[in-house]
């Protein structure tokens, strides 16, 4: 296991009725800006409930952000809190609401051109504290200073980090999930999934904790993810999942270990030019990722076969075949195809998405940085 140091400063209200304790947690005589997508938390009356907590406060709405949040529509929010002189933002919905409200938060003091948060790493000197009211559980903003955002003019979606842009605090209630379509369940328990898999499916570190956490982790998300579909309105199934997701990405099951990400950077790829969600697309790319990989990846490969799909017996190679299967078919039984032929595209789209990532620099990716754009184009082709 490598060195590390873990600093998470996210304060967790977990449970049914947390919205009740916003007051408490944001600084007196806040000036706050909600931010939330496309209606969903009005529809349910979860924006509702959050305002009427809200009611001795200074409060501005600011909706419309898009499953996979746009510069250009983040940059009329930060335009407005500047406006407004808000002081403390509160993103009420899922991953994208989120992560665009860390993308709001950067840029509403930022001294130059925002973008260039993303495309020059530009360094984050100051950001204004935020908190979210998380509504889909999937990708882990909630817990932790990470976010994606495409800028829908040059077809580019680029992911940031940033110490100053760990939630302040983040509400998670299960019962807020209860209304959610299947489709976005489903993305839900694929995106926790892979994302627990971009940390563990590398190779061994010796790190005993942080296996078999991940290991807990894929089974839960194993067990209770199709019972969410079948029981929509199972607290114990939507708890356990809702805090699944969350610990996939704030973290810890990451520290100290070798990290991949490269299934992640395909998928933005496909995402920009084919429209699909992120989950989707992860879908798509990680059995084959998984596949062209097998040999840099064997020794974890055959662990995640025995322990997460009790595959002991046998040829070693069939058991490797076997779990990548499993995973493949885990994700169709949730309704997510895992081909791109599945979502109607074709080994036509392979040149595209290749130039896509050599125009983003994506030219060395994976635990080892050894995967070229000649590994990347098999995995689409793969994938077809």
């Amino acid at each position: 296991m490598q060195n590390f140091t873990f600093h998470n400063p996210t304060r967790i209200l977990f449970g049914a009725g947390r919205i009740a304790d916003l007051p408490r947690e944001l600084p007196a005589g806040a000036r706050v800006l909600i931010t939330y997508g496309g209606g969903s938390v009005v529809k349910t009356g979860t924006l509702d409930e959050v305002k009427t907590t809200l009611k001795d406060f200074a409060v501005v709405e600011f909706g419309g952000i898009e499953p996979n949040p746009t510069y250009e529509t983040l940059m009329q929010a930060v335009e407005l809190a500047r406006r407004e002189k808000i002081d403390f933002l509160l993103a009420v919905g899922g991953g994208s609401v989120i992560d665009g409200t860390k993308f709001i938060a950067a840029a509403i003091p930022f001294e130059g051109d925002p973008w260039t948060i993303l495309s020059e790493r530009a360094p984050v000197r100051a950001a204004v504290p935020f908190g979210s009211v998380l509504t889909l559980p999937a990708t882990g903003s909630e817990m932790n200073n990470g976010a994606v955002v495409t800028r829908r003019a040059t077809q580019d979606k680029l992911a940031f980090a940033n110490r100053l842009l760990f939630p302040v605090f983040s509400v998670l209630d299960p019962t807020k999930t209860y209304t959610l379509p299947a489709r976005q369940v489903a993305n839900g328990v694929v995106d926790a999934f892979v994302h627990i898999a971009e940390q563990y499916l590398t190779y061994p570190a010796d790190a005993k904790v942080q296996d078999r956490f991940a290991e807990g982790l894929l089974l839960t998300l194993i067990e209770e993810g199709p019972k969410a579909l079948k029981d929509p309105d199972n607290y114990e199934v939507r708890a356990n999942l809702m805090w699944t997701a969350t610990l996939a990405l704030n973290g810890l099951i990451g520290a100290g270990v070798p990290q991949d990400w490269a299934t992640h950077m395909l998928g933005h790829e496909l995402t920009v030019l084919h429209g699909l969600d992120h989950a989707q697309t992860l879908a798509v790319v990680l059995p084959a990722m998984l596949q062209e990989r097998r040999v840099e990846k064997r020794e974890k490969l055959l662990q995640y076969a025995a322990r997460v799909w009790g595959l002991t017996d046998g040829d070693e190679e069939a058991r490797i075949d076997a779990a990548i299967a499993r995973t493949r078919d885990f994700f169709e039984s949730l309704g997510v195809p895992t081909r791109l032929s599945g979502y109607g595209i074709g080994a036509d789209a392979v040149p595209a998405l290749v130039a896509q990532l050599e125009r983003h620099g994506m030219t060395a990716l994976g635990e080892r940085r050894e995967i070229g754009l000649d590994v990347s184009r098999r995995v689409f082709e793969l994938a077809t």
